[in-house]
């Protein structure tokens, strides 16, 4: 899809309020709540927005651990690896999960309230998924910077 410079700046302030009204955001960029709407939706149909949600501070409600662990599979084959991903979807633990190059296959971004839990998580869950050869784990001691803003150019258009 072609994003015009008025998809950008749409783009640009949804990701910074989510909750922000259609009329405010039209009048923000300039056009009529109707127009803002039909373009909204069509972000969303196309697949640009992908969902609305609220950003929870995991802290506060107990989410003490956050890891990012990497995974290396024994055997590299289709079969090997549509097993380890279909298992991974299924763990809520698992927030993120990405196939990566290097070293590794794939990278998680797992979140437990305790080291007893995740210790139980990697111990009885993650272990236990066949063809797995190596699991490493890295805590966050500190978040430095956590953005899921995207740097959008508003004087470029994109294909994607």
């Amino acid at each position: 899809m072609k994003l015009d410079e008025i998809d950008i700046k749409i783009l640009e302030i949804l990701q910074k309020d989510g909750r922000i009204t259609n009329a405010k955001l039209a009048s923000r960029i300039g056009i009529s709540p109707p127009a803002m709407l039909d373009r909204v939706k069509r972000l969303e149909t196309s697949g640009v927005i992908s969902k609305f949600v609220a950003l929870v501070d995991r802290k506060k409600v107990g989410i003490g651990i956050l890891a990012f662990v990497s995974v290396s599979l024994a055997i590299h084959q289709f079969s090997s690896m549509d097993n380890f991903v279909s298992t991974i979807l299924e763990l809520d633990e698992v927030l993120e999960c990405y196939q990566i190059s290097g070293d590794n296959d794939f990278i998680l971004k797992i979140a437990l309230d305790s080291l007893d839990n995740y210790s139980d998580f990697i111990v009885n869950r993650l272990t236990g998924i066949e063809g797995i050869q190596t699991i490493n784990s890295t805590f966050v001691l500190k978040t430095i910077k956590s953005n899921t803003a995207f740097s959008l150019d508003a004087s470029e258009s994109n294909d994607k």
